[in-house]
């Protein structure tokens, strides 16, 4: 195996020159490192990372961390698409990428600082965090390099990624509101999410705009899941059948609440329009087609991942990132009967 000892003998330089030219240090002329390169790549020469790592002090190498991976990820295949976004940017630098994961228990017993040192990463992509997650605080002291989906915190090491959900939470109540809909009901996920809380506010935002009162037995939490959702829709829809819409924080929580409707007898969206958010591949094979609002969830990985490097790299950028959202209009949401009549 070719080793930088070889080349420096063919070159004719020191070791301590052939790193530094590979390395691109600025104290070695261009003919020289251009040399020194040309030398290398006709014998194959390979780096060791690991010892490259020793002399830059870095590994060239970022992580995402992911809490609370579970078999129930796969129908909504969020974080498959946030890793294709992520692994796309990657590709085109020479950063290596490393999946890992975390849960509450994990993080009583190891911090976050320890688990970084431990998976040798320079920076760091967190998915998944919850407010409540011990590593958020230590996230926001850390002097590591990281961004967070759909968190918004930032400061000179932290940056973040995220959908406007305010944005699009209104654009799907509005849209109700326009098909003459006035008891407007929310399937909200959880007290512990950031997206909830964005997601509510658009909600609260779509129907003070249209001088709509707020009615909070109407607003449920469905810990966006399908199940649970189903379970709270049928509780919801059965103590307030003068309902004629609800708008879910997530697609999955929208099918649980059809999937309540259809047992209860209730006809989408002929008695009942449903809307959900973030598109799944799943919106549209349902019966009926759900409407829903987009995320981009690959450009949010992509996104992330060129921040990360930015930072990492010491580019002066911006540290939050927001995108847009567009209402896809399918089959589940209609104009209501009371509009009609």
């Amino acid at each position: 195996m070719t080793t930088i000892k070889d080349i420096a003998r063919i070159a004719g330089v020191s070791i301590t020159t052939v790193s530094r030219a590979l390395n691109d240090y600025s104290d070695v002329s261009e003919n020289t490192r251009q040399r020194i390169k040309a030398i290398a790549k006709d014998l194959n020469y390979s780096p060791n990372a690991h010892a490259r790592s020793l002399v830059t002090n870095k590994s060239k190498t970022i992580g995402l961390l992911v809490s609370d991976i579970n078999k129930g990820m796969v129908k909504d295949n969020f974080l498959v698409e946030i890793l294709s976004g992520i692994d796309h940017f990657v590709a085109q630098t020479d950063y290596d990428l490393v999946l890992f994961s975390t849960n509450s228990t994990k993080q009583r017993e190891k911090t976050y600082s320890q688990l970084c040192r431990e998976r040798r990463v320079d920076g760091v992509i967190l998915q998944g965090i919850k407010t409540e997650d011990p590593y958020l605080r230590e996230v926001i002291e850390s002097d590591i390099p990281c961004v967070l989906i759909d968190i918004p915190i930032e400061s000179s090491t932290v940056g973040y990624v995220t959908t406007d959900n305010v944005m699009g939470s209104k654009k799907a109540v509005e849209y109700l509101i326009q098909l003459g809909h006035e008891k407007i009901a929310m399937m909200n996920g959880h007290n512990f999410a950031f997206v909830s809380q964005s997601r509510l506010k658009g909600y609260f935002e779509a129907l003070k705009e249209a001088h709509l009162s707020v009615n909070w037995d109407w607003i449920v939490n469905g810990a966006f899941d399908e199940g649970i959702a189903e379970n709270v829709a049928t509780n919801l829809l059965t103590k307030h059948p003068e309902i004629t819409a609800i708008y879910c924080a997530s697609d999955l929580m929208a099918l649980g609440t059809m999937k309540a409707a259809k047992k209860l007898g209730i006809n989408i969206p002929e008695e009942l329009s449903i809307i959900g958010f973030d598109d799944i591949l799943l919106a549209s094979y349902v019966s009926p087609p759900l409407t829903t609002v987009a995320q981009n969830k690959s450009e949010m990985g992509y996104q992330a991942a060129k921040l990360l490097v930015e930072m990492l790299e010491d580019k002066d950028v911006s540290h939050a990132i927001s995108l847009d959202t567009k209402l896809i209009v399918r089959e589940s949401s209609g104009v209501t009967q009371q509009k009609i009549n």
